[in-house]
């Protein structure tokens, strides 16, 4: 560990790091669920606005709406990706390691 600047130290991670990452995910999973479901809907909404009144401003809205939801659907989907690469090299650790147990021997 190396103090850099007025005893900070670096080269250790806090412990609620690890937490905090599993957290963001799960966070970022759940709004990719709610991204998507709105590109749904506003596709929804734009192509039946568009078949009733192509070219009228609740179409408009429509696809605005769509392009919003479909831009924070990706950058969703990337930055959930990039989590992903950087945690690909790094051991998953689920419990605690199983050791054997030492075995003693009476001496004879």
């Amino acid at each position: 560990m190396e103090c850099v600047f007025r005893g900070t130290c670096v080269g250790m991670a806090p412990e609620n790091d690890h937490a905090e990452s599993v957290r963001a995910l799960r966070q970022l999973r759940r709004m990719r669920t709610f991204y998507a479901g709105g590109a749904v809907l506003w596709a929804a909404s734009a192509l039946v606005a568009g078949w009733d009144d192509p070219g009228s401003r609740q179409m408009w809205v429509s696809v605005v709406l769509l392009a919003v939801f479909t831009a924070l659907l990706s950058m969703t989907y990337v930055c959930l990706w990039r989590q992903q690469s950087a945690r690909w090299g790094e051991p998953v650790h689920h419990a605690a390691p199983r050791r054997m147990a030492w075995r003693r021997h009476a001496d004879a």
